[in-house]
């Protein structure tokens, strides 16, 4: 699995820099990117197509809002 990131860019382009967000942000991403190869396995084993389904996965990303 990918590490997370060192650095967690603000809008303003300075890193976030407290403790606990840093945490979350850390748990945050084992989390997803455990869930995320868990799906694409799963998708990869019932037959779907490995570049299909990494297209669906950057779709799914794509189309977050905030």
């Amino acid at each position: 699995m990918i590490a997370a990131p060192k650095i967690w860019p603000q809008p303003g382009g300075a890193p976030v820099s407290c403790r606990e967000k840093l945490k979350t942000l850390a748990a945050n991403h084992a989390e997803l990117a455990q869930v995320m190869q868990d799906a694409f396995e799963d998708a990869v084993l019932m037959g779907v197509d490995e570049a299909a389904m990494r297209a669906i996965l950057a779709e799914m990303v794509d189309t977050l809002s905030s």
